[in-house]
């Protein structure tokens, strides 16, 4: 087999159809677009500005647009689970930088929020921004300390 014996399988080109090419081509003079009337003319469509009488498009939308979806001053969050915690030795300080070091934050520059999803047994002492209550208690439960920074 030689790349000039390559063929598509049947039926899987189609042609496109040529309007507007004489009448023994089946779609000569008005072109399949009817006779008069303003869908027959070119350039129609794609105004959503222009509805008819109805409220248009871009009026319906919501006021605010573009940054005013998403609040500006909003703060992204590392989250980081306290059964990612256990990998570290017992006595432990974990702090923002540390966890920044291990490659546990998605954003290093963002502060970092523990949450309570796993298990932990070595008691550590970790110094964040944010902890959940249920994060707070397993990790006091081990035999650690939490601290919350500003």
């Amino acid at each position: 087999m030689k790349l000039n014996d390559l063929v598509p399988n049947e039926g899987s080109k189609k042609r496109r159809t040529r309007v507007g090419r004489g009448i023994s081509a089946g779609k000569g003079k008005t072109a399949g677009r009817g006779t008069k009337g303003q869908k027959s003319r070119s350039g129609v469509g794609g105004n959503l500005y222009r509805q008819g009488g109805n409220l248009p498009f871009y009026r319906r939308l919501p006021f605010m647009r573009g940054e005013g979806f998403t609040p500006p001053n909003q703060v992204e969050w590392n989250e980081v689970n306290v059964g990612q915690l256990a990998k570290f030795d017992a006595n432990t300080e974990v702090t923002h930088q540390l966890l920044a070091e291990a490659n546990m934050l998605h954003k290093s520059k963002n502060p970092v929020a523990i949450l309570g999803r796993g298990e932990i047994s070595v008691p550590l002492t970790v110094k964040v921004q944010r902890i959940t209550k249920s994060a707070q208690a397993k990790i006091e439960a081990a035999g650690g300390k939490v601290e919350i920074i500003a």
